[in-house]
């Protein structure tokens, strides 16, 4: 079988190492991919905005199934130009109207609204609300949620601390802070809790559970500093145990899929639920139409299935044929990023140290090939994933190996987990 897998991160490089292990597969083509997916199939420069780029690849190497890693060309309706193009053609990812779960987060509210899904207290605004909006945020505790509706790059969700601090950000925010997509905010209630996420494939009326994660977004270490795309993360997580997971699902996986079947959303792929534990109860923070990023690097490696089965389950409407298999080991990823990181950051910088690793895995994201040398291409540059029989043991191992690995500026955070120890 010939497969496309659109992306060029650490997510795409965990899918087509897991992919790759599929006796299926004939050949595997990574579009962009990174240095790390060089050795596991064939990179391919084509940008996933480029539909029409895609359509003729898939054309010239008689491509037989397409997995769509980012989240960018589902929202903007890629899987719908195949579906026209290709119809018989297997396309992991939603059309555009169920990618709006992720694409719109005053739609994905709405929809939790509808199917009774906890979340947020919410209300949105669009640039003829201001005033409105800055009533309702007088109304809320401290502190308060402002999210950008629309796609922002993993930085269009603002915790203000104070009501004029959030009132400032609303009107910079409608004014166009992040372009686009905060055009409309949508004003949440803040939730304490502790933060984890769960993983589904579905093929819009079934639904598979993948091993869950929990992931660490700030720069610095005991979660300090600047939001990033992610610094690392661990699988399984020792709270969630059956008891919260059977809530989880009870209350928002089932109810979101069966949600998503009564719309009449065309949706075939994952479904990436951010969620939160507040006190003994599990809330929806936000959906988002993939994987994630770093959270595929661990939850990969604990999936003991061939991922190409089941993506082929997923697309032809059979997964209530597939039993999930997981590796019950434990699984920790650290991410290494380029010095200045999620500031600015130079690129280029050669990278030592990433040859074999027997204890796990070292995923790229931001690496490049120049000449004979792997340089880093981005600001989070690759994750070290290790296994364990306990979390110190996996976290260990990933600290050791990233000590190994060397290139100008990298920085990595040491404390990854440090939140879950008993």
């Amino acid at each position: 079988m010939n497969v496309l897998l659109l992306g060029s991160g650490g997510r795409e490089h965990a899918l087509a190492w897991k992919m790759a292990q599929s006796k299926k597969l004939s050949q595997l083509f990574i579009a962009p991919g990174n240095a790390g997916t060089t050795s596991l199939g064939t990179n391919v420069p084509i940008d996933s905005g480029n539909f029409k780029a895609v359509g003729d690849f898939i054309t010239e190497h008689q491509i037989q199934l397409v997995v769509i890693g980012p989240e960018a060309p589902l929202v903007n309706g890629l899987v719908d130009y195949l579906d026209r193009h290709f119809p018989q053609l297997p396309v992991v990812g939603p059309k555009a109207s169920g990618a709006q779960l992720e694409g719109s987060k005053a739609f994905s509210k709405a929809f939790m609204h509808r199917h009774n899904i906890p979340t947020a207290a919410y209300r949105e605004f669009n640039q003829d609300q201001v005033e409105e909006g800055l009533s309702y945020i007088d109304q809320l505790d401290l502190p308060v949620v402002l999210k950008a509706d629309g796609l922002a790059a993993g930085k269009g969700v603002l915790i203000c601390s104070d009501h004029e601090q959030a009132k400032k950000e609303f009107r910079e925010m409608l004014a166009g802070k992040f372009g686009d997509a905060s055009q409309r905010v949508v004003i949440e209630e803040f939730l304490d809790g502790i933060e984890f996420s769960v993983f589904v494939l579905t093929d819009g009326k079934e639904y598979k559970i993948l091993p869950e994660a929990k992931d660490y977004k700030r720069i610095g270490e005991g979660d300090t500093g600047l939001n990033t795309g992610g610094m690392g993360s661990i699988s399984p997580v020792p709270f969630v145990n059956r008891t919260l997971m059977k809530e989880v699902e009870d209350t928002i996986i089932r109810p979101t899929v069966n949600g998503i079947f009564e719309d009449g959303l065309e949706y075939r792929g994952f479904i990436f639920f951010g969620l939160i534990k507040v006190q003994d109860r599990p809330m929806v923070i936000e959906y988002n139409c993939r994987m994630g990023d770093p959270e595929t690097q661990s939850v990969m490696p604990r999936l003991q299935n061939d991922l190409i089965d089941l993506l082929l389950a997923t697309t032809r409407g059979t997964l209530d044929q597939i039993e999930i298999s997981v590796d019950p080991r434990i699984v920790a990823s650290i991410v290494m990023v380029s010095g200045g990181y999620p500031g600015d950051y130079e690129k280029g910088k050669v990278i030592t140290g990433i040859d074999e690793y027997d204890d796990g895995v070292i995923f790229h994201a931001g690496t490049a090939v120049n000449g004979d040398k792997i340089v880093t291409s981005g600001g989070r540059v690759l994750s070290v994933t290790s296994f364990g029989n306990n979390m110190d043991e996996a976290v260990a191992k990933s600290r050791r190996k990233a000590r190994e690995i060397n290139f100008e500026g990298a920085y990595y955070r040491k404390d990854i987990g440090f939140d879950l120890r008993s």
